[in-house]
């Protein structure tokens, strides 16, 4: 290790970046194990105390998981594309995760005033409404509300696994989305849920899907933890 005290950054950092290039270059994948904190130490020529503060750094940043009795491992993370329109199964079983889904709440109901304006209904037309934990590989990763035309699903136990493919099993999947990405401070009750600090950093994807006709099925708005799902776009 190169940096020290009288270099540009303090050894654990300098440790920290080294590890988390390795991370972001695919050197190490993520659910590996990390070497135990001796190990390192030796590796990179420091000591155990800063290969513990490195731990904490990269932990801090979303980068690793450190589960007592079992070690320290690469996060994992799930990248969704913004340019393809997938639903959440979809996308962590395309990085061979398991996805699943805890239900919340369930219900049918009267479309609310910002229901009405996002699926462009009438005042009063019925909806199902359904909020879920979802989570990979038994990691939570996000809190989904979705609101859907009760046309397109009268009853919310159908769900099952995929709100996507429910849908498609009635003709009424969307092949296209208007999606708001804002970042926000995750609240208390999402936090607890989460398995993650309240105020933690967090993304609110609110999504209107729309089926081949170009009618307003789904109205969706999930709170992603931010350190465990990133959104990419390519731009040409």
């Amino acid at each position: 290790m190169d940096d020290g005290p009288n270099g540009s950054l303090p050894r654990y950092r300098a440790l920290a970046n080294s590890i988390a290039r390795q991370i972001e270059d695919g050197a190490l994948s993520p659910g590996i194990a990390l070497p135990p904190e001796r190990a390192l130490a030796e590796q990179h020529g420091v000591s155990r105390v800063t290969v513990r503060k490195a731990m904490e750094q990269l932990s801090s940043r979303g980068l690793i998981e450190q589960r007592r009795g079992a070690g320290t491992f690469v996060a994992r993370r799930v990248m969704q594309p913004l340019s393809v329109l997938t639903s959440f199964s979809e996308d962590v079983a395309a990085r061979g995760m398991v996805a699943e889904s805890r239900l919340i709440q369930s219900g049918v109901g009267r479309a609310s005033p910002e229901e009405v304006i996002g699926l462009a209904l009438a005042p009063g037309h019925p909806v199902t409404r359904i909020t879920r934990l979802r989570s990979a590989d038994g990691q939570p990763l996000a809190l989904e509300a979705a609101t859907v035309l009760n046309e397109a699903l009268p009853d919310p136990e159908q769900i099952t696994g995929s709100l996507y493919a429910a849908l498609e099993a009635r003709g009424m999947r969307p092949v296209r989305a208007v999606q708001r990405l804002t970042a926000i401070a995750i609240d208390a009750y999402a936090a607890n849920l989460l398995d993650v600090q309240a105020g933690s950093p967090a993304l609110l994807i609110t999504r209107i899907g729309y089926t081949a006709e170009d009618r307003a099925v789904e109205f969706t708005r999930s709170t992603f933890r931010g350190d465990r799902w990133d959104f990419v776009t390519e731009l040409t």
